[in-house]
């Protein structure tokens, strides 16, 4: 079993799928969007907005923006080769596929963290068992960690499992936070939040060094950052979008060609519009998130961290509807930060057995379910033990950081995979084009700029 380096085949010839409507097409960009919530949404961004005011709030439209043609990207790939971006990667170089692998399994190492954050919602709303705060949080996330990876141990069709999860966490999420920011009470301070947008106000205290990589984690996880980004090549694959895929892995072309423009065009429309829910839906429930934490945390001096992390922003469904809105917020911050190690787990666990398979059992036959099941409670033992190494906060920054070096590396390949490998194989017709490949370019400079200026800040202080 030795590691092999060697490029995946030629593409194939594969049977593309017809376009089932839009009802049915759609739902990985609703994981993408329930999934980010569990991040940057609640974590983060109300973070330096209860600290620091409206700042840093320009910045956040254009963080999750400069995301859209990156996934956008990721989802075509996969529609229309049937197989995961990691193996388009291993087309670009299989060592620079080996490297980004090694990369985000350091980065995901600790995405245990997102568990005990919810977990310290779970710990303001039930108390007991009588621990501090802290290990209350902890007992709290791994019953909510158990609870998930025995959905997922259990089910056949983890996909399924995880787009009903994220469509119910979305919807009572969108829902509660828009009652929340109706409240008569706080149209007062809408006009300032919405000028801040454009132009940024002073900061409401002086600038803490310390939150230089809290900033970064909030701009790289304004929507769905770092390596959870290529994630939506799985759920793409999960809803059966494009071109039905190989029992091997191995990516095929669409079998009509030229002829399947039309069918193709139908596909892409419905990938813009499916990330698009992602990025625009979190975008505006992130604003909902910012505009509760300015108008209601601030005031009061509270600034949500360590293991307040989601406890402090019960307020905001407090403020409609008194103690039980309370409850109904700490249920959902739960939920949605819970849920983000269960669409994660499976994520990287498809990502773990797909690059074993790849470069050490290429030629060998093996139980995929078997294999998926075995590495779930590989990654479940070993986000229960790092999360209790410390508290969620730095493993949350410290994942962003990584994965934030792996951004910069894969928008690069994904260019080369887009333009070099897979355009010169399909018929004209079904090509990326011009305005790809400049939005893509965009990305990069964007994500090189803030690289840039956070080593800068880390340099000259």
């Amino acid at each position: 079993m030795g590691l092999d380096l060697s490029p995946p085949p030629p593409y194939g010839r594969g049977h593309l799928r017809p376009f089932p409507g839009w009802r049915a097409a759609l739902g990985p960009g609703i994981v993408w969007m329930a999934l980010a919530q569990g991040s940057g949404e609640l974590i983060w961004w109300p973070y330096l907005c209860a600290k620091y005011g409206l700042g840093f709030l320009f910045l956040l439209a254009p963080a999750c923006l400069v995301q859209w043609p990156v996934t956008f990207a990721i989802g075509r790939y996969s529609a229309l080769t049937g197989e995961s971006v990691w193996r388009g990667f291993a087309r670009v170089s299989p060592a620079f596929c080996l490297v980004l692998w090694l990369l985000m399994a350091a980065s995901l190492l600790w995405f245990g963290a997102f568990a005990s954050a919810g977990g310290t919602a779970l710990a303001r709303l039930v108390d007991w068992p009588p621990f501090d705060d802290r290990g209350r949080a902890l007992f709290w996330a791994s019953v909510s960690i158990a609870i998930f990876a025995t959905a997922l141990l259990r089910g056949e069709h983890t996909y399924g499992l995880i787009e009903k999860v994220m469509w119910a966490v979305a919807v009572v999420t969108v829902i509660g936070l828009g009652v929340s920011v109706a409240r008569p009470e706080l149209r007062a301070a809408w006009p300032e939040f919405l000028r801040a947008l454009v132009v940024p106000p002073g900061l409401a205290r002086p600038f803490d060094p310390a939150d230089r990589d809290r900033l970064l984690t909030a701009i790289t996880f304004a929507g769905l950052g770092g390596f959870w980004t290529l994630f939506y090549s799985y759920w793409v694959l999960g809803k059966g979008m494009g071109v039905e895929p190989a029992e091997s892995g191995d990516g095929r072309l669409p079998e009509g060609g030229a002829g399947d423009a039309p069918l193709v065009g139908r596909w892409r429309r419905g990938l813009v519009v499916d990330s698009g829910i992602g990025i625009v839906g979190n975008l505006l429930t992130t604003l909902m998130t910012c505009f509760l934490a300015f108008a209601i945390l601030l005031p009061q001096g509270i600034v949500p961290d360590q293991w307040s992390l989601a406890a402090e922003q019960a307020r905001f469904f407090e403020l409609a509807w008194g103690g039980v809105g309370r409850a109904v917020f700490l249920v959902v911050a739960a939920a949605f930060l819970c849920d983000t190690w269960l669409s994660t787990a499976d994520a990287v666990a498809r990502v773990h057995i797909e690059m074993i398979r790849f470069f050490f059992l290429r030629d060998r036959f093996i139980d995929e379910r078997r294999a998926y099941r075995a590495m779930i409670v590989v990654l479940t033992g070993v986000t229960v033990v790092t999360m209790f190494g410390a508290e969620p906060g730095p493993l949350i920054v410290l994942s962003a950081l990584i994965g934030f070096v792996g951004t910069l590396g894969f928008v690069a390949a994904l260019i080369v995979l887009q333009h070099r490998r897979l355009a010169p194989a399909l018929p004209a017709e079904l090509r990326p084009g011009r305005v790809s490949l400049g939005l893509l370019c965009g990305s990069l400079a964007a994500y090189t700029a803030l690289a840039i200026a956070y080593l800068w800040t880390r340099v000259v202080g």
